[in-house]
């Protein structure tokens, strides 16, 4: 079967963009993941991707991880509850002082409390700190349905859309 899968490509280009949100709770914690560790990575890919197909690093082996993950553009940093893992964001630094938010979700035990704002609003001033003049971000119709409001509630803006087949 053939489905359309729409992809929206935001973006952020002036601090203050950002509409930030407050924390749920005290509770919530953003702390960088520093030392890269294959493993970790697998798992808060896997755990938050798995109900949204993200399918691209499933057989990634240990080495493509690390090799991934050791490098100074990039940087993984998970929201933490009551010691707990909520949810990850990856942030991938690029020429001409552009920030990706490449990866970013939920664990999906703490989908629609409310931590998905508080943790994009920690991952673009996380973004802005590593030299940012512009936050990008891409999201897709095969998503989380709340991602791209919560994107857009932000102060992300639209700047491209793709339509294209997808099998599944």
């Amino acid at each position: 079967m053939e489905n359309k899968v729409v992809t929206y490509y935001l973006e952020l280009t002036e601090r203050e963009q950002l509409r930030s949100t407050r924390r749920p709770s005290d509770d919530l914690r953003v702390i960088r993941s520093e030392l890269p560790s294959p493993e970790f990575n697998r798992f808060l890919y896997r755990t938050v991707g798995a109900d949204w197909r993200w399918v691209d690093r499933l057989d990634w082996s240990d080495e493509q991880w690390l090799a991934y993950l050791d490098r100074p553009a990039q940087q993984t940093w998970v929201g933490y509850v009551s010691g707990t893992p909520a949810g990850y964001f990856e942030l991938e630094a690029q020429q001409g002082s552009e920030v990706e938010i490449s990866y970013f979700g939920l664990l999906p035990r703490f989908i629609g409390r409310g931590y998905g704002g508080a943790l994009l609003t920690a991952a673009v001033e996380k973004a802005w700190k590593m030299g940012a003049r512009r936050v990008w971000v891409h999201t897709c119709t095969l998503d989380h349905p709340g991602a791209l409001a919560n994107y857009r509630s932000r102060g992300f803006r639209i700047y491209k859309e793709e339509t294209a087949a997808h099998r599944g």
